[in-house]
């Protein structure tokens, strides 16, 4: 038996990286989807590879800060699947990387507003779709603000330390509804987002150096993370709630 067999999820930032690989994940495990982000090309990519599989999703292009369009994702998923049961909320940025001193405000709203102002959205609509009927909510969010600080991501640190935050109080709300709410931590990812894969930071030494960082010594590949959104997502993880969980490949915890 797939894990998700006959389960309705709603995945953000779902054209690329961890979310796409995710969006696949899910679909082979049973579930039917609702993947948004911003590229309605990419995102109907997504779709086309899920259904020559075999799935059946949806996609919906919009901007997450976007109240109506986090509405119209939950509606969508009970008015075209008759459910939600998961809502992986991944989409974010890193947003302006500079000294505090350099960092501007609109950038610090850009962030906030992109990585936890939209995941309170999500939560709000995707909670009120589940209803009593319970289900698993998951935010992606970083091991950095968490368990170490980076220079020039004050911004970033902040919105997805806050995520954590967020997470612990929405457990505790949603507890008697069978709601269970997770924050998921991934350490460096090879995705199109990743630092290693920006214009300006783009070198080998700058990838040896991330690598490093890591007790495995290498970067996780999107699909590892998205194995343990499943883990989260499924009832693998049934008396899970309320957690800030690592998947980090030690990065965490490694001097070396």
């Amino acid at each position: 038996m797939t894990l998700l067999n006959d389960k309705v999820a709603i995945i953000t930032g779902a054209s690329s990286g961890i979310g796409r690989a995710a969006a696949k994940l899910f679909a082979r495990e049973g579930a039917k989807l609702v993947v948004t982000g911003r590229r309605q090309a990419a995102l109907d990519a997504v779709v086309g590879e899920i259904e020559a599989e075999g799935g059946q999703a949806v996609a919906i292009s919009g901007d997450v800060r976007d109240e109506a369009l986090q509405a119209r994702v939950a509606d969508t998923a009970v008015s075209r699947f008759g459910r939600l049961d998961i809502g992986f909320n991944n989409a974010g940025i890193l947003g302006e990387m500079r000294p505090v001193a350099g960092l501007s405000l609109d950038g610090w709203r850009e962030t906030l507003e992109t990585n936890l102002t939209a995941a309170f959205l999500g939560a709000k609509h995707q909670s009120a779709a589940m209803g009593q009927d319970g289900g698993s909510m998951i935010f992606t969010s970083t091991f950095v603000g968490h368990t170490a600080g980076m220079p020039g991501m004050a911004a970033y640190a902040a919105s997805k330390a806050g995520l954590i935050g967020f997470v612990q109080v929405l457990a505790a709300e949603l507890g008697r509804q069978n709601i269970r709410v997770n924050a998921l931590l991934p350490g460096g990812t090879d995705t199109p987002a990743s630092i290693t894969n920006a214009p300006d930071d783009a070198t080998p030494e700058v990838l040896a150096f991330v690598e490093g960082l890591h007790a495995l010594k290498r970067m996780a590949q999107p699909e590892e993370i998205a194995n343990a959104a499943l883990f989260l997502a499924s009832d693998l993880s049934s008396f899970v709630t309320g957690t800030a969980m690592l998947a980090d490949g030690g990065v965490s915890i490694s001097r070396t």
